[in-house]
């Protein structure tokens, strides 16, 4: 350990804070304007800042319980089901119980603490107690030890270098962001809005290549952690897919019913939780049997496929059946209603938003490369490894001694 860190509790740092829920019975207890977080509202957040929620709930239900306002730059930590999610709060809000929020004290500064409990989830985790779901308790919370720099100044300089990457990210989410709505906003003029010409009145099935994914056995080592990236329908989670969820070997790829899907392959989750999700491959992959991808043509470019599902997936969930797991099938897909566009209107279409499909690709790789970058600094800032003393953090260069 340097000499100028010190090791502490996370009491040490700032009032660690539970939460509550309102009663559910009562409706006058949500629809206000305080925000109340769930871990369920971060199971999906890829941002540092927090400012709502699914719901809000009013001052009534804020005192029918014993959830508390915490100030803004509170520091939310789910303590279980799951555990370990993080987030900073972007204005006054509160939580219910899955959380062991942390209001920093004036020695603290609030993003390094931020990134402290990114870089202790795991031990934090393993500190967990429970026998149906691991649960970390309020007074597990506040005695589990850490090691921080002693001066403030040295917190924020490490919360700087991280930040600035963090920035950069947010600042590609929020361009994507904008394009995305950008294309689905070209796209409804030219084919929802106008009645274009077509050619053709067919289905997606008659002009797309639809293949149904498979999962090479798991009773099989030779199968896996090959070359050849494959996912599972969790991906199709994500904005854009650009790294699998793992990788298989030629042999599992052809002793199984998945199949190769190329670059900007249109994918679709078809059963479970993900069921609707939709994603476009922007690598090579083969995907599990909860994923269709549509393959584009010369006929149909993924320019219009992908924002012609997305307008269209309400259509395709009407379709789904099941009991505890609904889903829809591949033939639901291939069944899709479509007005084949003149191959004009489609190409003059493309020319306007291929330059912005390629910008959001670009933007996700950056992002890759970041988190990367962003993940491999982490331990060794968090551990004095790499000297920040000279990181001045008056400006946004930012430059410091010590390896990678």
């Amino acid at each position: 350990m340097k000499s100028n860190w010190k090791k502490c509790k996370i009491s040490d740092l700032g009032t660690v804070v539970g939460g509550s829920t309102p009663s559910t019975k009562d409706d006058t207890n949500y629809g206000g304007n305080i925000s109340w977080i769930t871990p369920k509202d971060l199971s999906t957040f890829n941002e540092r800042y927090i400012y709502n929620g699914e719901r809000n709930i009013t001052e009534k239900g804020l005192k029918s319980c014993s959830t508390q306002l915490m100030p803004k730059n509170s520091v939310l930590f789910t303590s279980r089901a799951p555990i370990g999610y993080v987030a900073i709060a972007g204005k006054e809000m509160c939580t219910n119980q899955g959380f062991k929020s942390v209001i920093p004290n004036e020695n603290t500064d609030y993003l390094f603490l931020y990134y402290l409990l990114k870089f202790n989830k795991d031990n934090i985790e393993n500190m967990g107690s429970g026998t149906t779901f691991k649960e970390v308790s309020g007074t597990t919370m506040k005695n589990i030890e850490v090691l921080v720099p002693e001066s403030k100044q040295e917190q924020q300089r490490i919360a700087t270098i991280l930040s600035s990457i963090d920035d950069k990210i947010e600042l590609n989410n929020s361009l994507n962001n904008n394009l995305e709505q950008q294309i689905q906003s070209i796209f409804k003029r030219n084919f929802i809005d106008s009645e274009y010409i077509f050619v053709k009145d067919t289905t997606i099935g008659d002009i797309c290549k639809c293949e149904l994914g498979g999962t090479p056995s798991r009773t099989k080592p030779e199968y896996w952690n090959g070359n050849i990236a494959w996912i599972n329908s969790g991906e199709v989670n994500k904005f854009r897919i650009t790294k699998p969820s793992e990788y298989i070997t030629d042999l599992g790829l052809s002793k199984s019913a998945t199949k190769l899907l190329p670059k900007k392959t249109t994918v679709l989750a078809i059963t479970g939780a993900t069921l609707g999700q939709i994603s476009l491959l922007e690598i090579d992959s083969c995907a599990n049997q909860s994923v269709v991808g549509i393959i584009e043509n010369d006929t149909l470019p993924y320019e219009f496929i992908y924002p012609y599902v997305v307008n269209n997936i309400k259509e395709l969930i009407s379709h789904q059946t099941g009991g505890a797991q609904q889903h829809i099938n591949k033939q639901n897909i291939e069944s899709l209603k479509l007005l084949l566009p003149d191959n004009e209107i489609i190409n003059n279409y493309k020319k306007l938003v291929k330059p912005l499909f390629e910008t959001i690709s670009n933007n996700c790789f950056e992002n890759e490369s970041l988190i990367q970058l962003r993940d491999t600094l982490l331990p060794k800032l968090m551990s004095g490894e790499i000297d920040v003393s000279n990181v001045d953090i008056s400006t946004d260069k930012l430059s410091f001694s010590g390896g990678v």
